[in-house]
């Protein structure tokens, strides 16, 4: 396997060789899995259901919800799997296919964060304008103007990452296809254009950054204007479940990529991967289910409704 034309297999880095582990492991993800994917469904179908949550913050919200649904599902299914056969390998379609969704669900996570901030700034800082402004034009352009950059941004990626030459082996120090580490195996002449990718997209990441914390910065000033009391409360209490879900996502994302890599396999390595690629997924639908009294008012009365129509079954099937 000398270069990408003979290249038919990738072998992803497996976290035990022991079977009982494999089994672990496998049972692990299952788990957070599908406490992912109940919490992310549960605030599609309470925005989806409740028309007093038709706005342009739930909106956005249950987007995002979507968004954790895809990135976790891009890793996690494929590692349970390997470790449940006790196989390494990814085709080479799959690994380019994972590369592109990943990067698709992560960069529209951030965009779509960006956008939310955005939304808190308009509702706080200019109420008045706030209805002229997101109406609901406005926002399904700015959700599908997302969705369109980020793809046409991941295609790109994609394609110039599996440009290079690959002359390091097929072996990938991960559990999941990622381009650091697939850039470990390119030769040294053919894997500067996507570094210089990379640093592109950290530039973009940066500009987001920087956008959420001057939008926080006029929303904070704002809110210590307000007089009563009451009022600064229910001002923060809307901007703080956002303003958490934008701090897990940098940490995990900053500690992933900013702490010092090494050539050879490392436990951190793994650990920090499994914390920015699934962790959001499963904390963002906890943060806002806890911090939104209307999240959590909605989830109540979807499963009071689905408590009395299963017991009004019941009564009919006696």
């Amino acid at each position: 396997m000398s270069n990408r034309t003979t290249m038919t297999e990738f072998l992803l880095l497996e976290f035990s060789d022991i079977r009982e582990l494999q089994i672990l492991h496998f049972m692990v993800f299952l788990v957070i899995y599908l406490a992912a994917l109940v919490g992310n469904l549960l605030i599609i179908t309470v925005v989806l259901l409740h028309h007093h949550l038709h706005t342009p913050m739930y909106f956005f919200l249950m987007n995002l919800s979507i968004l954790d649904i895809g990135s976790i599902s891009v890793t996690v299914p494929k590692s349970m799997a390997n470790s449940l056969m006790n196989i390494r390998s990814i085709s080479y379609s799959g690994c380019v296919a994972q590369v592109f969704l990943f990067v698709f669900f992560v960069s529209a996570d951030l965009a779509l964060l960006t956008v939310m901030a955005y939304d808190r700034y308009v509702a706080i800082c200019q109420p008045l304008h706030y209805e002229r402004v997101m109406n609901r034009r406005a926002c399904i352009q700015m959700a599908a103007g997302v969705w369109i950059s980020v793809f046409l941004y991941s295609a790109l990626h994609t394609g110039n990452t599996f440009a290079i030459t690959f002359c390091g082996g097929n072996m990938v120090d991960q559990f999941f296809c990622e381009i650091p580490q697939l850039l470990k195996l390119a030769c040294s002449d053919t894997y500067l254009s996507e570094t210089g990718a990379i640093a592109f997209s950290v530039c973009l990441a940066l500009s987001c950054f920087v956008l959420i914390i001057v939008s926080y910065v006029h929303i904070f000033t704002m809110v210590l204007r307000i007089p009563a009391e009451q009022g600064r409360h229910k001002a923060f209490s809307t901007c703080l479940p956002h303003l958490t879900v934008v701090s897990l996502f940098f940490c995990t994302a900053n500690f992933a990529y900013i702490h010092p890599t090494s050539s050879s396999t490392s436990g951190l390595d793994l650990v920090v991967a499994v914390l920015y690629s699934v962790l959001p997924a499963v904390m963002n639908p906890i943060i806002y289910s806890i911090r939104n009294k209307e999240i959590k008012a909605a989830l109540r009365k979807l499963i009071a409704w689905r408590l009395f129509t299963k017991n009004k079954l019941s009564m009919f099937s006696l």
